[in-house]
């Protein structure tokens, strides 16, 4: 019997991943932001491709710290709990005590203790 003939077949398909290929990833940009990527790429010492340059920028754009935005600006919450207190003050018994009418206060403002895990507008407790 005669022996089949050996063919060296290649694979089909897409070549196998080697060091240092990364996927592809599209990015569409608009005709004046993608002419204002190729006037910062013309301004750089070694002038990198469009793909370099979008590279760079969004490394530069991650080293950046910006600060947190705060949640809400103090002055208007602020206000808003002077307003509470004086209407808390109309209705608080004048003739309690001081520490009474404060406990008042505070659990009126705060709300009651059940209750403040589930508001998302406060800081959670420290345990």
């Amino acid at each position: 019997m005669k022996k089949s003939i050996s063919v060296n077949k290649k694979s089909r398909g897409r070549p196998k991943k080697k060091g240092g290929v990364y996927p592809v990833t599209a990015v569409r940009l608009s005709p004046a932001l993608g002419t204002e990527v190729d006037k910062w790429a013309g301004s750089q010492p070694d002038t990198p491709t469009r793909s370099e340059a979008i590279r760079r920028l969004v490394e530069l754009g991650l080293k950046v710290k910006t600060p947190a935005r705060p949640v809400s600006k103090p002055g208007p919450r602020l206000r808003a709990q002077e307003l509470a207190t004086k209407a808390i003050e109309r209705i608080i018994d004048p003739a309690a005590p001081p520490e009474e009418r404060a406990e008042r206060r505070r659990r009126l403002t705060k709300g009651p203790t059940e209750f403040r895990e589930a508001r998302v507008d406060q800081p959670k407790a420290k345990k």
